[in-house]
């Protein structure tokens, strides 16, 4: 299994044309989500395919390429149990759970956001640079010691700095934040990228804003 990420004129039929020239790659198209509409005639799409035993990558690439105006931006394998999981699937999940919604959320969030982990901190108290581990995502790190955070506090979800400079542990991640709440911030990491486009900042934004809204429902 392998998600693509790609620009493509948006105009109709560059889809097609493109699921059509993946298709002669023996690709199987899983699923497709159109991450953001930009404002000079193209569209970035992430999609989801499997490739038969024997397939490489670059057969995926190469097919990409032979689409007018396609451009692939990052190609990367992804674990077979993964899916194209939607923002409104999250919020009903952290809806029928409304008293552990940011643990919801913490858990969720990568499929969304189509990351390999999520972790949430809290701060400490002042004088002290390293934050306290209150949650994790399957597949992130379990020790945080080398972690500080001199990017806090947040007013707005930010892609964050190269973590060699604040987190060697994380390294070779792409990252985003946000706070959720008080001292408290949810970290997305993708290993090696791509990086989170502001599309996907305002998303992250609105989803801890609901998943806070729901939790206080629920108190």
């Amino acid at each position: 299994m392998f998600l693509l990420r790609v620009v493509l004129p948006d105009r109709p039929g560059s889809l097609g044309a493109l699921a059509t020239a993946l298709g002669k790659a023996d690709a199987d198209i899983v699923g497709v989500d159109v991450v953001e509409q930009r404002g000079d005639g193209r569209a970035v799409d992430d999609i989801l395919v499997q490739l038969p035993p024997g397939k490489m990558a670059d057969a995926l690439v190469t097919a990409c390429n032979s689409v007018e105006g396609a451009q692939v931006e990052f190609v990367r394998f992804y674990p077979s149990r993964g899916g194209l999981q939607r923002d409104l699937q999250a919020v009903e999940a952290m809806t029928a759970d409304p008293t552990h919604a940011e643990a919801v959320l913490v858990q969720l969030s990568p499929n969304v956001f189509r990351a390999d982990w999520a972790i949430l901190l809290e701060a400490r108290d002042e004088g002290d640079s390293r934050p306290r581990l209150l949650d994790r995502s399957p597949a992130a790190p379990e020790e945080i010691d080398d972690v500080s955070t001199p990017w806090l506090p947040l007013t707005r979800p930010i892609r964050l700095p190269d973590p060699a400079e604040w987190a060697p542990s994380l390294a070779q991640s792409t990252t985003a934040a946000v706070m959720t709440s008080g001292d408290r911030v949810l970290i997305l990491g993708r290993r090696g990228g791509p990086e989170f486009l502001d599309s996907e900042l305002a998303r992250l934004g609105h989803l801890v804003a609901l998943a806070r809204a729901i939790g206080a429902g629920a108190a």
